[in-house]
């Protein structure tokens, strides 16, 4: 596997960015809206270039795209998509390894959002990835199934580079933090990215990072 930005540039977006993606690690990807987490997603997965640098991306990939409900008369099934992820038969394998079991007969138009969350996770598995690519995979899901959903991420063998909003999930998990503000960004690991100098100065104005109860709070 070999997956890398180097001084990488989406202008206007986020600029002279370098990141090397190492096997079996967790990435997060934070930053408020509209600085470009997804573009980065993009541009791994070859569907958008650069204005600037370079990008490798020599993996097999998974990926949980942000969250779009499908077409309520999609006549397919869970299994079905699934299916069309993997070799036939197998799709069962998947939908159970994401606790899916349960929805492998019904219309994926039917299916709740948090349902339909789940069937993108089983899709992504289904590829048997290196690295897994996650755009807001925890949306529509419940405290419960959040907790879940970052426990089965972290227990695949793959690399995992993740965009998501909430924090408290994935923070005792990620081994790397990549925060995108509309100032510049920072990476690294989340007791040196996720302080409030540094998210004061990527956002431009004074951001407070706290931790209460055990739990990291920006604001």
């Amino acid at each position: 596997m070999h997956v890398s930005l180097t001084h990488a540039t989406a202008g206007p977006l986020w600029h002279d960015l370098s990141l090397e993606v190492h096997p079996g690690e967790f990435i997060a990807i934070l930053g408020p809206n509209g600085v470009g987490k997804s573009t980065l997603v993009r541009v791994l997965l070859g569907q958008q270039g650069l204005t600037g640098g370079s990008c490798t991306c020599e993996a097999r990939v998974g990926y949980i795209p942000q969250q779009q409900m499908f077409p309520r008369d999609l006549p397919l099934r869970g299994k079905d998509l699934v299916n069309l992820s993997t070799k036939r038969g197998r799709a069962d394998t998947y939908l159970a390894q994401v606790g899916a079991s349960h929805l492998a007969n019904l219309r994926v138009g039917t299916m709740s959002g948090g349902q339909q969350q789940l069937i993108r996770q089983a899709q992504a598995f289904a590829q048997e990835p290196e690295l897994i690519l996650a755009d807001e995979p925890l949306l529509s899901l419940d405290a419960e199934a959040q907790r879940a959903s970052v426990d089965r991420l972290v227990s695949h063998p793959a690399a995992v580079v993740m965009v998501t909003h909430a924090v408290a999930p994935v923070i005792d998990h990620v081994d790397r933090v990549l925060y995108i503000g509309p100032h510049g960004h920072a990476l690294g690991i989340p007791a040196e990215v996720l302080t409030s100098d540094t998210l004061t100065r990527l956002n431009g104005h004074r951001v407070d990072v706290t931790t209460i109860g055990g739990r990291l709070v920006i604001a």
